[in-house]
């Protein structure tokens, strides 16, 4: 546990200084998201932001009405990881379940210290583990030492679960961190309404033994949440082809949906440095949040 900590801190510090020198942020930005609130409608006045008009109530024919804001006072930043069997792929130490594990507690860390609530769901095709929204140093160290705990029930997968617990888990909007393989299917509905209700970050983990397999002949293959044995022959460029087309297709697709629904997205190897991914995700935060 003291050594998973020390790694975490250190990381965390090497992001904030980051953050708060070369990239002269703010670092409180990353997790307030807009950073306000719908308060009231009043009549548009000149030089006004378009973006502000509230069509809804302008269509009533009294006038042209924009939405007024105020700074929301307490940000909640919730974690949604991935804990079925398809995340128990990669070396022993940095499968793509430890990589998300040290990524939730990171940016825990970080956000606890920028005075935001933090909360996390663990998710298989079931709720494995929730910890409530909360603030303070301490609140992260708990969800910490939930995930070196974490011992999942199921090995199965369900994304669209996942989302929906989380929709009717947290009302006010929030900035939710969703960190998977996003190796599921029929998640993209529920994907949507976090979207549209919440400020979304999807983090992809992969491996690279997802696609590469090394040329040796007929192996069999365990498949990690059916628990099946099944038999390849890794040597036949067609299986290496498909693999790599579903990879790649995968991908495009997550991109694209990202890019439609203003998802901030980012895809981490497990042979990556993390930190320097999570740096560019943040520099395009703090760029598209200022803008708001």
């Amino acid at each position: 546990m003291k050594d998973i900590l020390k790694k975490l801190r250190k990381y965390e510090i090497q992001i904030r200084k980051a953050i708060n020198s070369q990239m002269q942020g703010d670092f409180h930005s990353i997790f307030k998201g807009s950073g306000l609130e719908f308060d009231d409608v009043r009549m548009y006045q000149y030089g006004d932001d378009i973006r502000t008009i509230d069509w809804n109530v302008s269509a009533k024919g009294h006038g042209t009405f924009v939405k007024t804001f105020k700074e929301e006072k307490e940000q909640t930043v919730f974690f949604i990881l991935d804990v079925s069997g398809s995340q128990e792929i990669g070396a022993d130490g940095k499968q793509k379940l430890d990589i998300g594990k040290e990524i939730c507690g990171v940016l825990a860390l970080a956000a606890t210290k920028e005075g935001s609530q933090v909360g996390l769901v663990c998710f298989s095709d079931q709720k494995e583990k929730y910890v409530k929204p909360a603030k303070g140093i301490k609140q992260a160290y708990e969800i910490i030492h939930n995930l070196i705990d974490l011992k999942p029930a199921s090995s199965r997968t369900d994304l669209s679960k996942a989302a929906l617990f989380s929709l009717n888990t947290l009302r006010r909007r929030s900035v939710m961190i969703f960190i998977s393989d996003f190796i599921d299917e029929g998640y993209f509905h529920n994907l949507k309404g976090m979207a549209k209700k919440h400020d979304m970050v999807a983090i992809r983990v992969t491996d690279k033994r997802e696609t590469k397999l090394p040329k040796l002949g007929i192996v069999p293959v365990l498949d990690k949440e059916s628990k099946k044995t099944v038999w390849v022959n890794t040597s036949f460029g067609s299986f290496r082809s498909t693999l790599q087309k579903n990879y790649t297709a995968n991908e495009e697709e997550l991109n694209t949906f990202a890019k439609k629904h203003q998802i901030n997205f980012i895809s981490v190897d497990t042979d990556d440095d993390y930190v320097p991914k999570l740096l560019k995700l943040f520099r395009v935060r703090n760029k598209s949040l200022k803008s708001v």
